[in-house]
């Protein structure tokens, strides 16, 4: 396996690769690989003959610098899972590799971004989307593979893939979840064992939703006070949004649900001492397609 900080070194290993007719594909990641991660480099396997990794912590997503700080680095244990998993390659740039002095170019993704995430961390999908955009410039990949925990981060990368009319296949792998249902996350690190099991109330309440679906509900507003309800089962959960929305669109859902339906949540589990510092809070999301059967 391979180290690569140089975006003029990792693109001539890439063009090297498609020469020799190879089939790229590139997972990037902002380390603290879990299960989650390697199962979208298993994905990336199945559709290539090189699986690269990309290892970058993007400082222009984050809204909050405390919560960049925070962000865990885990280098030697990163390092070490993508050997296991075989991957070829893993890119691993600076920031001034990245966005050099005087950088002044930006992709955004206008109204994919503006709900959901894009309306509680403004900016954010702007720094995704550009930064996206860069590793993709430079490690040429044929696909990327993104998982669907992060629903709107998926769609809005596959909306700007498609404007740019850039070369690549967006893969969207299933979500990975522990045992007990939590959606693997790189800051379920951050939390508390009480946080830990308090964090299930995520994947219980689309799981409540699922089966009111499956009994035959199909009022929205029910849908979402019962989402609420069981939220509010954990005392150390705030909700940031739990909302409905169209799966392709992100458009609000109809009052009544007729069809195929994004059920998406993003929470916050705050830490055990109100007087914790900032960036105490974990903010954790999951989702859940609906799919009333009439």
């Amino acid at each position: 396996m391979q180290v690569i900080r140089n975006i003029r070194e990792v693109q001539a290993r890439a063009d090297a690769e498609r020469a020799a007719g190879r089939r790229l594909a590139l997972v990037p990641t902002m380390g603290a690989l879990h299960a989650g991660h390697l199962s979208l480099v298993d994905a990336a396997r199945e559709r290539a003959d090189r699986v690269w990794v990309s290892i970058f912590v993007n400082p222009t997503q984050f809204d909050d610098p405390a919560d960049l700080e925070a962000y865990p680095r885990t280098w030697e244990s990163d390092l070490e899972a993508c050997r296991k998993a075989g991957v070829d390659v893993v890119f691993a740039p600076l920031a001034s590799e990245m966005y050099p002095e005087g950088a002044d170019t930006v992709v955004e993704v206008l109204e994919l971004s503006k709900p959901l995430c894009g309306a509680a961390r403004p900016g954010h999908f702007r720094g995704v989307t550009t930064i996206v955009a860069k590793l993709l410039l430079a490690t040429k990949p044929h696909l990327a593979v993104f998982g669907q925990k992060d629903f709107q981060q998926l769609a809005v990368i596959r909306r700007m893939v498609r404007d740019l009319n850039l070369d690549v296949e967006i893969v969207g792998a299933p979500t990975v979840r522990e045992a007990d249902g939590l959606a693997l996350s790189s800051r379920n690190l951050r939390l508390d064992a009480e946080a830990r099991r308090q964090a299930l109330v995520l994947s219980r309440a689309l799981d409540a939703a699922e089966g009111a679906v499956s009994a035959g509900e199909r009022d929205g507003e029910r849908l979402l006070s019962l989402v609420r309800e069981e939220i509010a089962r954990a005392p150390r959960a705030r909700i940031d949004y739990a909302e409905l929305r169209d799966p392709d669109t992100l458009a609000r859902a109809p009052d009544r649900l007729g069809a195929a339906t994004l059920l998406a949540l993003a929470v916050f589990l705050d830490p055990a001492s109100p007087g914790a510092p900032p960036g105490g809070a974990v903010r954790l999301i999951d989702n859940r397609v609906l799919q009333p059967s009439d």
